[in-house]
């Protein structure tokens, strides 16, 4: 940005100089949104304790037409419910104690890393708020020079790098938690899909989509 520029901006943001509210008014917005996102994601927390886990294939990564490949067509819809019972399309599969623990600990598994993510978008929710939190004429250069949305991006990828890829990290156990449930239900075994290559997609996956190197 020249000095032409900037005498320009400076004009331009005289009107803002003599309303002294104005950072008030964005600090309330930016409070709001905070309370508003921490709010929605203690409900969705509190959806993974009280609610079925759905079974579907939401764990995989990479490309998504070679897992379609190897997916039963028409599956019906699978749940685990939070006492341990196996629904398959709205009916429940018969199960002793000893499976129902097997379900019960692959859900937990399950909502455990739903959680990680949870936490993972709420910070990097929180960090993009935080950062916007400037003075109007630091919030309007940063937009037209693009450092605001730069200044996001390597806080957001600095902070959430790890909780992101302990899910990643995670996958191989929770891939044989799937196989070794397959083997005791049958009912369950369309249901496990996770692969081997899960977790290198997953790793490859995070550093694309936040630029990582």
């Amino acid at each position: 940005m020249n000095r032409k520029h900037i005498a320009v901006l400076f004009a331009a943001l005289l009107p803002f100089a003599s309303h002294a509210g104005t950072r008030s008014e964005v600090g309330r917005d930016l409070d709001q949104s905070r309370q508003e996102l921490r709010t929605e994601m203690a409900r969705e927390r509190a959806g993974l304790d009280n609610g079925n886990l759905s079974l579907d294939n939401s764990l995989h990564f990479g490309r998504q037409d070679q897992h379609q490949v190897a997916q039963p067509v028409n599956l019906p819809k699978g749940e685990i419910t939070p006492a341990g019972d196996l629904l398959v399309d709205g009916k429940a599969v018969a199960v002793d104690a000893a499976q129902r623990r097997q379900l019960l600990d692959y859900r937990a598994q399950v909502i455990a890393l739903a959680r990680k993510g949870i936490d993972a978008g709420e910070r990097a929710a929180l960090l993009a708020i935080d950062a916007t939190d400037v003075s109007m004429f630091r919030l309007i250069v940063g937009g037209l020079t693009g450092s605001l949305e730069r200044r996001v991006e390597t806080t957001v990828q600095r902070e959430i790098q790890p909780t992101v890829m302990e899910i990643c990290h995670s996958l191989p156990q929770l891939r044989d938690s799937q196989q070794a449930l397959a083997t005791s239900v049958p009912a369950f075994r369309p249901y496990a899909t996770l692969q081997s290559r899960d977790a290198g997609d997953c790793e490859r996956d995070v550093r694309n989509d936040l630029a990582m190197r």
